[in-house]
């Protein structure tokens, strides 16, 4: 019996609002992943967040959706402002906090910076990622799933609150 999944990146929900499609950005399933519980050496945790951040830079690199949408947007970030929802798909059946590998999550989207597709990836361009527990599979993943945001667009609702 599988452990119950919260997320499928394979068949993402209908964004609230209308607007472009998300890009679905995976990284490589047999990258070490960085999570908040480890105890690890300075050296080697600055090793695998290089190696992130390579890895989710070169995955840009090798989206054709992705470099049509960057040369389009010359000189300009294709992304204005974004919504990331980060996925983690676990290798094995089981309890996870998917807010534990942030580390690996905030290494990615370093990458996508370098890569391009954003200008910073502060709280005024990005918002997230969001981490979820996606479908077990072979080897420890994660994905990012990048949305586009309409000026204004606020996709969490909290632009609602207290008025």
């Amino acid at each position: 019996m599988s452990a119950p999944t919260l997320f499928d990146p394979e068949r993402p929900a209908t964004p609230a609002v209308a607007g472009p499609r998300p890009y679905v950005i995976e990284l490589p399933a047999r990258l070490p992943l960085l999570n908040a519980n480890q105890r690890m050496n300075l050296h080697d945790r600055r090793r695998v967040t290089a190696r992130l951040r390579e890895a989710a830079k070169r995955a840009v690199d090798e989206c054709p959706a992705l470099l049509d949408a960057m040369a389009a947007a010359r000189p300009a970030p294709v992304f204005p402002r974004a919504h990331i929802l980060g996925v983690l798909h676990p290798s094995s059946n089981g309890r996870r906090d998917p807010a534990n590998w942030y580390p690996s999550f905030k290494a990615a989207v370093d990458g996508l910076v370098d890569a391009g597709l954003f200008e910073d990836d502060d709280h005024t361009r990005v918002l997230g990622p969001d981490m979820r527990l996606g479908a077990r599979r072979a080897r420890d993943q994660i994905v990012l799933v990048v949305r586009g945001l309409e000026p204004g667009e606020d996709p969490l609702g909290y632009g609602a609150v207290g008025r």
